[in-house]
């Protein structure tokens, strides 16, 4: 759980990030949540091969790695920093706005579920999914400004210094920063079946109109004349942070573009295929 440490951006110590787990009972509780996530998925996997349905091994590893980034990023040592060492916090962000949601979206959770509930279950699963609240909650301008908009909320006002100061709510921007980057990355990625079917056109336009607000932020912040916050972090460490989001915060965009192409190129050849087909069956 968050602390005001008083020394301010310590350093980092590697016997800390090997041993410095978690315990607090909230972390504890989130890291059963994990691994109750971990089973569920893992015994409907099993439900769909018992049933001579296939299911991706790589859908699988990409959910399990997901929820070990969140792990990672929120009760192993590496957590422990979180509050006082702002670099740190900065790629606690990325691992659980962008690392964790992208792995989540590859993994097909939602497809998962309603390929092994009962049709009861189904039809409120359905239902709740076409729910005007969550049709537009999901719209893609929707999701693309909460993404922008809560990191430059949080970074560029008092709300990152008030996540320090109270712990609950630090431990929530965690849960915001999760749900937040997995609407923001469905549109583009997804391996679901979406209600808001994008052109790779606009998938792109998508992915790339967001290159410049995060490089801008990170700037903002590396040119920031005062520490983030004073009584947690030193004005150096603020604007190593500011580096940090402003060079790697892309990496996560190139992905997701290499993921878009390489979509497409097997959507390209599917068709093709059908095509052919087609053709010799005329």
């Amino acid at each position: 759980m968050p602390q005001i440490y008083c020394v301010i951006s310590p350093a980092v110590q590697l016997n800390q990030l090997l041993t410095g787990f978690q315990t607090s009972g909230l972390s504890l509780v989130a890291d059963g949540l994990l691994l109750i996530s971990a089973i569920a998925y893992l015994f409907a996997v099993k439900k769909i091969t018992n049933a001579g349905r296939s299911w991706s091994p790589w859908r699988t590893l990409s959910f399990l790695a997901g929820l070990f980034t969140v792990f990672f990023a929120t009760g192993s040592g590496f957590a422990s920093y979180d509050d006082s060492v702002f670099f740190m916090h900065v790629i606690q962000h990325l691992l659980l706005m962008n690392a964790a949601p992208i792995l989540f979206v590859l993994s097909a959770p939602m497809t998962l579920i309603l390929q092994t509930s009962p049709r009861s279950r189904k039809i409120r699963i359905l239902k709740f999914i076409n729910s005007k609240s969550i049709r537009f909650v999901t719209l893609p301008i929707i999701a693309w400004l909460g993404n922008w908009l809560t990191m430059y909320i949080y970074f560029l006002t008092p709300i990152y210094s008030l996540s320090l100061k109270h712990p609950l709510f630090h431990d929530y921007t965690h849960l915001q920063f999760l749900l937040v980057g997995y609407n923001y990355w469905s549109p583009v990625i997804a391996v679901d079946h979406l209600k808001h079917k994008l052109s790779f056109g606009t998938k792109l336009a998508y992915l790339l109109s967001g290159i410049p607000f995060g490089s801008f932020l990170g700037i903002a912040i590396m040119q920031m004349k005062t520490s983030i916050a004073p009584f947690a972090h030193t004005l150096s460490d603020t604007h190593t942070g500011g580096s940090i989001l402003w060079g790697f915060g892309e990496i996560f965009t190139l992905v997701a573009l290499a993921i878009l192409f390489t979509q497409w190129a097997k959507t390209d050849e599917r068709e093709a295929r059908r095509l052919d087909r087609e053709l010799y069956s005329s």
